[in-house]
């Protein structure tokens, strides 16, 4: 392919990955509004993010078998309509718990987004540029925090909350003629794919025996939900505690998206000099280092608004080095199971999203705390995670050897 159709075909994949994110991020500066009007709490409105996640969680593990059995298009198209469904369902909600319900269908359509995403990346390019490939779709994903916020603040303030999931559907039905026009039908069907459910799940095994597969899906999924409890937080933390606006909560969402943004860039460069493993081992250290800085700082009262959105800053910068890498990592050891190793991959990430958002939730203090440590505790458990991971395939792999050469002996 020549640079145009590089640049348009990466365009296309980061949009479709970026609908789950931007339907996340595009709603947090209405949960005051929402909250008053539909008559409940905040911590109530952020069940919806809750459920928005267990439905990503499930639908890609479904999503994963279809996208290898039918090709890349056909489950696509019809996540993405049961997706503008479930977003005009949303607009109209009359109560949380519709709401609720609603962004849990949202989810299971809008997720397709994801899995189909990073399979196409294994479909048209080669495994040396996967991890660039993955690090410029996250640099487009980056730019979701910057964009959603801020435009959700200002439809919320001016318009109605409402308007926010009408806008959604507009932006996934322009990004489906886009798909039908100009991207690449990538892997074809493939009709040996059974989707009888012991042949679905007898695939699920063989993708979780690959050892790489599951130290950097399971490092990397739990280091990458730690936005996840920035998102559930913050818009309590910076406008129940700190008392900015839904507008200022949008500007301020947008600067802490320039971490990512820097982070991606950062990581084109890193990728020449270093492998993505070491990349992943020193980020997920630093992370975890400024995670217990933030703890003590919230703890102590170290911090006012503008100290804590800086190291907040340094925090989110590690989210565009580990993303990447892990997501290139976890993917490149299959040249078929493709679908269902992405929809293990981004099912676990969102799970633990999912966990993380909720635990923020249920520890709710109108504190920082909750945010900062499960923030925290991510990176921390990505560490350790991986240092294990990593030992045991070591030492499996040196007591093979010992015994292949016992048996030479012998």
């Amino acid at each position: 392919m020549n640079r145009k159709q590089y640049f348009f075909i990466i365009l296309i994949l980061g949009f479709l990955a970026t609908v789950s994110p931007f339907s996340i991020d595009m709603y947090l500066p209405g949960f005051p509004r929402i909250a008053a009007d539909l008559k409940t709490t905040i911590d109530k409105v952020q069940l919806s993010l809750t459920s928005y996640l267990v439905g990503i969680c499930i639908g890609q593990v479904l999503y994963g078998p279809l996208l290898d059995r039918f090709g890349r298009k056909k489950p696509l198209f019809f996540g993405l309509a049961l997706y503008v469904l479930a977003s005009v369902g949303c607009a109209f909600t009359a109560s949380v718990d519709e709401l609720v319900l609603m962004r849990f269908f949202q989810a299971m359509g809008g997720c397709v987004g994801l899995v189909a995403s990073q399979a196409l990346v294994s479909d048209l390019f080669p495994s040396e540029k996967r991890a660039e490939v993955f690090s410029m779709i996250t640099l487009v994903i980056a730019v979701s925090p910057m964009i959603a916020p801020t435009v959700g603040g200002y439809v919320t303030g001016v318009i109605s909350w409402h308007w926010i999931f009408i806008i959604l559907a507009g932006i996934v039905t322009m990004i489906m003629a886009a798909i039908y026009f100009f991207l690449p039908t990538g892997r074809q069907a493939d009709t040996s794919v059974s989707l009888r459910p012991k042949a679905v799940l007898s695939g699920y095994f063989t993708v979780i025996r690959q050892p790489q597969f599951l130290i950097y899906t399971l490092a990397g999924g739990l280091a990458t939900a730690a936005p996840f409890a920035y998102i559930a937080g913050s818009s309590d933390v910076f406008m129940n505690i700190y008392k900015v606006s839904e507008q200022q909560y949008g500007w301020i969402f947008a600067f802490l998206a320039f971490a990512m943004i820097g982070s991606t860039q950062l990581n084109h460069f890193l990728l020449k000099k270093y492998r993505s493993e070491q990349i992943i081992k020193t980020t997920l250290f630093y992370q975890s280092i400024v995670g217990l800085i933030l703890i003590a700082g919230v703890y102590n009262h170290w911090f006012g608004l503008y100290s804590l959105i800086g190291m907040m800053f340094v925090f989110l910068t590690g989210q565009g080095l580990t993303g990447p890498n892990t997501s290139a990592l976890s993917l490149a050891p299959f040249s078929k199971h493709t679908g269902s190793a992405s929809a293990l991959m981004g099912s676990w990430r969102m799970g633990s999203g999912a966990v993380i958002s909720a635990v923020v939730s249920f520890l709710h203090n109108n504190t920082a705390l909750p945010m900062v440590g499960m923030m925290a505790f991510c990176s921390l458990g990505g560490l350790f995670i991986l240092h294990t991971g990593n030992a045991v395939v070591r030492y499996h792999s040196s007591r093979r050897k010992v015994e292949e050469k016992v048996s030479v002996l012998l």
